[in-house]
């Protein structure tokens, strides 16, 4: 949470001294309003900036707010990729250091680009009787209670945007659960309203980059929230309980179901910065990136455990060719130093020069890699392979098949449809290699009762590759990156070696990385009794496991 610098002398009590603070700003404030700023501003101005802020933030008084730049350092924990040095601290599973901001972006995104920005639309929006304008706030700030929660554990919750505070107060995860669920029930319920001002085309003005003014897309991305929620939980005891299952399937059931319902942050494109998507070549900010080892060899067909010998159609779509036409990709921690240099991937752009941190002159970018690609914040294929894990644990075997297939299947849709560009001839994905693909039973088992766990996470792990990181961690988190499938006697996800020894960064006292420490330049300045109290100025608080995955 950002606040004001306090320094309390022994003379003035804090109290007093807080008093005289706000009388002092009222008076200002009323004497001295901003002659470039309307009182009141209209919401729909005010939504595209929170939209943006989901993704990744830009103003003048702060950017880097949102999921694409904690991303490239969560990419780096569950092996999506890795950089191009050798004992790079984030692929040691290390923790942002020293004054650095790194794996803030979250925090930010909730507290600063959400904020009150989203308070103002419900209230605002309350006033004019926009009722659809407060169920998309509400539902924006579900989605960003859980997703906040899942990156940092322990966070401001209670006392969050209440300017009369200094220091703020921590809330323990279930709490987040908690408060997200009730949420996205509130959001739905303006949602779900016709009355007074609701218009889909005045929508659309402040909604243009998400979903259009489309008010049922946004209640189905309150639907896959909810859904998420109940499923983040599935390591849990109280998991076993048939009503969480159930839950999960219900709420995908009600989510995004087709492709046509992805919820996709879309860019204007241009030549300004702030316009084009974080991850893409104008930008410039991911050369230094490269597919993992582990992503590659799951779809080349070299995973000793999972899908072995099978070549993924997707991958000349989702991943980079070698100089030898081959997918490879870089253990995290190893760098360049895991590859031949002919073995090393180009970079996401496709630069002819596999070293090179550039673009090349002609640009070659694919997937969520170019400038204006759409970038997916949930999916129907994610909530297919959702209901895929919960209906197997329940122990029904029909439906985990047929959701599991499901979410292949519009997998492959969404790259044919939405990602095709810049796709060499020979590899453009035909109906008959995609149905090849799923009869294949390396892939699909012939029998229901066959499909595991490992099935089931490794398809999510793929579909959800280059967008999906917070989602992927968590899942990995809760399977403790390498626990078991009871089914099989192999690791759920199939021969993934977290850094170990040497490699793993030293304060981590040996033990893998659970969670982010709450953002430096607001935390760490101004509300260090609280970071005490949970822990969080211990070196090895990025260790500390959290609440969802704990059994």
């Amino acid at each position: 949470m950002k606040n004001k610098l306090l320094k309390i002398t022994p003379v003035l009590g804090l109290a007093s001294l807080l008093l005289m603070m706000s009388s002092c700003q009222k008076k200002i404030e009323s004497a001295y309003l901003n002659p470039n700023a309307a009182v009141k501003q209209p919401i729909e101005a005010i939504l595209p900036s929170v939209i943006g802020g989901m993704v990744y933030f830009y103003s003048s008084n702060g950017t880097t707010f949102g999921v694409q730049l904690d991303g490239t350092f969560i990419g780096r924990y569950i092996q999506y990729w890795g950089t191009q040095t050798n004992l790079e601290l984030y692929g040691e599973m290390g923790p942002a250091t020293g004054t650095t901001d790194n794996t803030g972006s979250m925090w930010g995104s909730v507290y600063y680009a959400g904020g009150a920005n989203i308070n103002k639309i419900i209230q605002w929006g309350s006033e004019q009787q926009k009722w659809d304008y407060v169920g998309v706030a509400w539902a924006i700030r579900a989605w960003g209670w859980l997703e906040l929660t899942n990156e940092y554990g322990d966070a401001i919750l209670k006392q969050a945007f209440n300017p009369s505070l200094q220091q703020f107060l921590y809330d323990p995860q279930p709490d987040f659960y908690d408060s997200c669920r009730a949420v996205c029930f509130r959001a739905l319920s303006f949602l779900n309203r016709t009355d007074g001002q609701v218009s889909q085309a005045n929508l659309a003005i402040g909604d243009a980059f998400m979903n259009n003014g489309d008010v049922n897309k946004w209640k189905k991305f309150v639907y896959g929230i909810l859904a998420r929620s109940y499923n983040d939980l599935s390591s849990k005891d109280l998991y076993n309980t048939s009503k969480f299952a159930d839950s999960v399937i219900k709420y995908t059931n009600l989510a995004m179901t087709t492709n046509d319902d992805n919820i996709t942050a879309k860019f204007k494109g241009g030549t300004i910065s702030a316009n084009l998507n974080y991850y893409g070549p104008w930008r410039g900010n991911i050369g230094t990136l490269r597919q993992g080892a582990y992503i590659a060899n799951l779809m080349s067909g070299r995973n000793d455990s999972a899908f072995s010998g099978v070549a993924d159609p997707r991958a000349p779509y989702m991943l980079r060719e070698n100089l030898n036409g081959e997918y490879r990709g870089f253990t995290p921690w190893l760098g360049t130093s895991s590859l031949a240099v002919n073995d090393y991937p180009q970079n996401f752009w496709g630069h002819p020069t596999p070293s090179s941190t550039g673009s090349p002159t002609v640009d070659n970018s694919r997937y969520v890699f170019q400038d204006v690609s759409p970038w997916p914040l949930m999916t129907a294929s994610e909530m297919q392979f959702t209901k895929a894990e919960a209906a197997l644990k329940k122990g029904d075997y029909a439906t985990a098949m047929t959701a599991y297939k499901n979410g292949i299947s519009l997998n492959f849709d969404m790259l044919t449809t939405t990602y095709n560009q810049n796709i060499p001839a020979a590899s453009v994905i035909t109906p008959a290699s995609k149905a090849a693909y799923l009869a294949n039973p390396a892939i699909v088992p012939t029998n229901d009762a066959n499909l595991t766990l490992s099935h089931i996470m490794l398809q999510k792990y793929i579909a959800l590759y280059g967008w999906g990181m917070q989602q992927t961690w968590t899942d990995m988190r809760k399977y403790h990156y390498t626990d078991v499938d009871p089914k099989t006697g192999i690791q759920v996800y199939a021969s993934f070696a977290p850094p170990a020894g040497q490699y793993l960064y030293a304060n981590n006292l040996n033990k893998l990385v659970y969670r982010f420490r709450p953002r430096y330049n607001s935390e760490y300045l101004y509300n260090v009794p609280e970071l005490t109290r949970i822990g969080a100025m211990n070196l090895d608080y990025n260790t500390y496991e959290m609440w969802f995955s704990q059994k």
